[in-house]
């Protein structure tokens, strides 16, 4: 992740969250009440984001101290604790909800990610997302695939051309979208095509895409079109891919397998706080 970008999205966070203070907190509690507070797994799950909690912190209160017990891409298990968090107790409340949403929803994705990875089980062909992420936490999801031993597919619009069935359709044909794309596109940015018949494919592998995308294609034509792309041109395979059914993508020779479920229909992992005031658990300092 970005930290600029990941500290300036944490502020929106927070003040979403707090508006112009946390006015419960600062009704029962006095600055001078010190706690400490073990973030703490519910379930099973891969870590992703353990980062961000002392990024948050620091944005509410620089004296904050946080102390990582696990890293992101490590698995936890049901009662393991993640981190401490030493510091006013107004504080650890104020910053709680913000921490703890963004654990649970990429800790989520990590654990869907990893576990499609599982069931894919090659040496060879790689898992990606996609741009099906929840508007404003694409750069935290997509970071979490990363902690689940998955890769990333372009961030955005602007990072890659990838030309897709109704840029064909309106553009007349994939060898016009590429020619034009390709007259007026610098040599450090890569085309990739999407197809949906080997006539198609063959017409991508004809005017030099850089990626050819199999989209909606069964394992058996996958198989049989990737006997006319050549090595140096790259194969991705995406659409009505499941966890159920990514295992008989295994022995395609697909290069890469996008997958959207990953990120659009990950469950959060539960993940709560315990917060006491300092002292109380002397047995739980370290």
């Amino acid at each position: 992740m970005n930290d600029l970008k990941a500290k300036e999205k944490l502020k929106e966070f927070l003040l979403e969250d707090i508006g112009d203070h946390d006015l419960t907190s600062r009704l029962l509690f006095s600055r001078d009440e010190k706690a400490q507070a073990w973030i703490i797994a519910k379930d099973a799950g891969i870590l992703a984001g353990v980062d961000l909690i002392d990024m948050t912190y620091q944005l509410i209160d620089q004296t904050v101290e946080v102390i990582k017990h696990k890293n992101d891409g490590e698995r936890f298990e049901k009662g393991d604790r993640i981190a401490k968090v030493t510091g006013e107790m107004s504080t650890i409340l104020t910053g709680e909800r913000v921490v703890l949403n963004l654990l649970q929803r990429m800790s989520g994705i990590a654990t869907l990610t990893d576990q499609a990875s599982k069931q894919l089980n090659s040496n060879h062909t790689k898992i990606v997302d996609t741009r099906k992420t929840t508007p404003g936490l694409r750069m935290f999801e997509k970071y979490a695939v990363t902690c689940g031993g998955g890769y990333n597919h372009r961030f955005g619009l602007y990072d890659g051309v990838m030309i897709k069935d109704n840029h064909i359709a309106l553009y007349g044909s994939i060898e016009k979208a590429v020619e034009k794309v390709k007259s007026k596109l610098g040599h450090m940015v890569k085309i990739e095509v999407e197809t949906e018949s080997i006539t198609q494919v063959e017409e991508a592998v004809r005017v030099g895409a850089d990626i050819i995308m199999f989209d909606n294609q069964s394992p058996e034509a996958i198989i049989e079109g990737l006997k006319i792309i050549p090595d140096n041109i790259v194969t991705e395979a995406s659409g009505n891919i499941t966890l159920d059914t990514i295992a008989n993508f295994r022995d395609t020779g697909i290069d890469y397998i996008s997958l959207g479920f990953i990120t659009h229909a990950a469950r959060s992992i539960d993940i709560s706080m315990d917060i006491q005031l300092k002292g109380e658990l002397e047995h739980a300092s370290t």
